[in-house]
């Protein structure tokens, strides 16, 4: 059974730094890839970043790049993102998804972690 764990949201002032963490158990995504996606209320889920599962090809939505990171360390079974200088607008809750393909597109994401929340505010 796949399972996506998301860890490392939390509360944070405008200009600080957040590190988020998916442990994926019950099978390798090195063949395929992982994404964050963040969702608001009343929005549609939105893809943060993506990574293939070697590491090799990345994309940033355009909001977050320069500030967020996202990378795999597939001996650890962990994606992280790391948020640097976070603003408001990046409140949000952040969802952990694997694909056997490379997309970003949220119907095509094959397993979910449950979400960890972000808060920005002063």
């Amino acid at each position: 059974q796949v399972q996506l764990v998301e860890s490392g949201g939390g509360s944070v002032q405008p200009g600080g730094s957040l590190r988020l963490s998916c442990f994926a158990s019950g099978r390798s995504f090195a063949d395929g890839s992982m994404a964050w996606f963040r969702q608001v209320p009343g929005k549609a889920r939105e893809c943060v970043a993506r990574i293939s599962g070697i590491g090799t090809r990345i994309y940033y939505t355009d909001s977050v790049k320069d500030r967020f990171t996202i990378s795999i360390n597939n001996a650890a079974s962990t994606t992280y993102l790391q948020m640097n200088n976070l603003k408001p607008e990046d409140a949000a809750e952040y969802f952990c998804a694997a694909s056997r393909i490379g997309t970003t597109n949220p119907r095509a994401m094959d397993y979910w972690g449950k979400g960890t929340r972000v808060t920005v505010s002063s």
